[in-house]
């Protein structure tokens, strides 16, 4: 009898419930944080900036970075490979990662696994919107990046999905 009066009640409050207080279905929520499967695939450098300089598009163009559920692998145009990582991913708080889309960024930390690089770590934000991807990470000595814009010692790269 107990249970039944709090089934009663609690349909009530849903019945009546602002629509805000609700839960979104998943499909309304968005995507949430983003996940390597989600970046997975081959993807086109389409403009880059260093330093807080855009990159000039001749030193860019042709190349290349693949994404794994674990790795990042960066080509040049000669597909000769420039650098290689072990990669994470973490939420970061809303506020702090959401870009212009409105698409959330997420924290990604770069292990390098390049023989003369071996274990540096690299810590930037990374975020996706369609088949546009956005990395800036800090070198060595660097700040790690709060925003999509470059600083000392920080890039940048916009990457364009390349069709399958």
């Amino acid at each position: 009898m107990m249970r039944r009066s709090i089934a009663r009640v609690a349909l009530f409050a849903l019945a009546f419930a602002p629509a805000s207080l609700l839960p979104l279905p998943a499909h309304a929520q968005g995507d949430g944080p983003l996940k390597a499967e989600d970046l997975a695939g081959a993807y086109e450098i389409v403009s880059g900036e260093k330093f807080g300089i855009p990159e000039p598009s001749e030193r860019i163009k042709g190349s290349t970075v693949r994404f794994t559920k674990d790795r990042v692998v960066v080509m040049d145009k000669e597909s000769k490979e420039i650098y290689g990582a072990a990669y994470s991913l973490e939420a970061t708080e809303a506020a702090a990662g959401e870009s212009e889309s409105g698409a959330t960024a997420s924290k990604i930390k770069m292990t390098s696994k390049l023989a003369d690089s071996e274990e540096t770590v690299a810590y930037g934000l990374v975020d996706k919107d369609g088949d546009q991807v956005r990395l800036v990470y800090a070198l060595p000595g660097g700040e790690v990046p709060r925003e999509f814009k470059t600083k000392d010692k920080q890039l940048l790269f916009v990457l364009k999905k390349k069709a399958d």
